[in-house]
């Protein structure tokens, strides 16, 4: 079943139309290389009408299947009942060419992995967009100053633009593991019952697989090796984890507490059943939530890898829902994250107020260094900066007003001594932009990412 959070165009890869029409095209393809080969019997002629004439109805397909129990076979009655239509009784069957030499896995394995590159062209045209989006608003931003922080505590100056900027990075990785992957799913298989081709000639499996785009699996063993197939919902699951860890940034600053951000918010949108005032990230809560899903399908991928011997069918029930599901998972969320990123809404004053709440305490670094420089031994130093940053946390954590981080480090310092820094080295030291100088060349390095 297509989740009904999919989008239409990935939505339709994995509709049973599409699967068919597919099958259609590689056995037609088929007839029309053997025809060119010129071993089996096959005439051009009879190629021909079965170019012209294929054709398949699902509801048919599942009629027959509901018989035969067997979806390859159901649809291989069904489209020679359209090849032979028509035709007098005593008259040859063309269709009887159709599938010759070929397996099941042949058809179905091959398909699938088409499948798989039509899935990874979308996702590799959402990521390139996200990416674009990212690039453009890092440089943007790239002199909004924001406070950064480590275990989730204030630590230095840095700016907006240095968020999105990594977030754009993040997409040029996952844009190259998107196309690796997709070079490493399209394969193709038409080599019969064990992989031999004890009953078909290579030619067919190249002249198929040569108008899919598709190269030939080198032994199939008459299945296209699953270990592809993890691998690719493998690298879903970390393009996922990737919109995972920005939809988790995105909430997080739009706590009430912290509110230097904000995904849209609609007109007429509601945020709460009970509390009005609510603007809750639900967007980006349905990210995160979507990405454990995308995730946690990649374990099935892993389990498919082994099978019986030459081949069995454990995976293909599993396959069926896993690799619709993770990419349309993953469009649908690229796609919600896309909208998140292009029209974040961000509020520099408060980004402003919040590095400054903390009274000074987050250019400790540089009043470190500063005294270093001076020759005072880096313990000596470190002693003085964290005597006088306690106080002023000890005041916070107790909602006390009192003096700054600076107003405590020049008493502190007092007893030591006379203070080493003058009142110029000081606004230095307290100058947020003064960390921020070389900064120049990570933005060099995003204006040359390419999408």
């Amino acid at each position: 079943m297509i989740p009904r959070y999919s989008r239409p165009e990935m939505a339709h890869i994995w509709d049973l139309e599409n699967k068919f029409e597919i099958w259609k095209e590689i056995e037609v393809l088929a007839c029309e290389a053997q025809a060119e080969l010129g071993e089996a019997g096959i005439t051009a002629e009879e190629a021909a009408h079965i170019r012209a004439t294929a054709a398949f109805e699902v509801e048919r397909i599942d009629e027959i299947e509901r018989v035969t129990n067997h979806d390859v076979i159901a649809f291989l009655t069904n489209m020679a009942e359209h090849i032979d239509a028509g035709l007098a009784e005593d008259d040859p069957k063309p269709s009887r060419w159709v599938h010759y030499g070929m397996t099941s896995s042949d058809l179905g394995d091959t398909a699938l992995c088409y499948q798989m590159t039509q899935a990874a062209d979308i996702l590799i045209a959402d990521v390139r967009r996200l990416g674009e989006i990212c690039k453009r608003r890092a440089l943007e931003e790239r002199d909004t100053l924001c406070v950064g922080r480590t275990h989730g505590i204030h630590a230095e100056p840095m700016t907006m633009g240095m968020k999105f900027g990594r977030w754009a990075f993040a997409w040029k990785r996952a844009l190259e593991r998107l196309e690796r992957t997709r070079d490493n799913v399209a394969m193709g298989a038409i080599s019969g019952a064990v992989g031999s081709y004890s009953n078909i000639d290579p030619f067919v499996e190249n002249y198929v697989c040569e108008r899919l785009g598709l190269t030939p699996e080198p032994m199939s063993t008459q299945v296209i090796p699953r270990d592809r197939h993890a691998q690719f919902l493998a690298v879903l699951a970390t393009v996922a984890a990737t919109a995972e860890e920005i939809a988790t940034e995105v909430r997080a600053l739009q706590k009430s507490d912290t509110l230097e951000a904000e995904e849209p918010f609609a007109a007429g949108q509601k945020g709460s059943s009970a509390m009005p005032h609510k603007r809750n990230p639900i967007t980006a809560e349905r990210v995160c939530g979507l990405a454990r899903v995308i995730k946690a399908n990649a374990q099935v991928g892993f389990d498919n890898v082994a099978l019986w011997h030459e081949r069995d069918i454990s995976h293909s029930s599993a396959e069926r829902v896993v690799l619709a599901d993770a990419t349309i998972g993953l469009d649908y969320i690229l796609g919600k994250l896309e909208w998140i990123l292009d029209g974040l809404v961000l509020y520099p004053e408060r980004m402003m107020a919040n590095l400054e709440s903390t009274r000074g305490l987050i250019y400790s670094s540089r009043v470190l260094l500063a005294l270093v420089d001076t020759g005072m031994l880096r313990e000596d130093a470190y002693a003085i900066v964290q005597g006088a940053a306690m106080k002023v946390w000890d005041d916070i954590q107790q909602a006390v007003p009192g003096p700054g981080f600076r107003d405590y480090l020049e008493s502190s310092a007092s007893a030591h001594g006379e203070f080493p820094l003058d009142f110029a080295q000081l606004e230095e030291c307290f100058d947020p932009r003064s960390f921020l100088t070389r900064t120049g060349v990570l933005f060099e390095r995003v204006e040359g990412l390419e999408f």
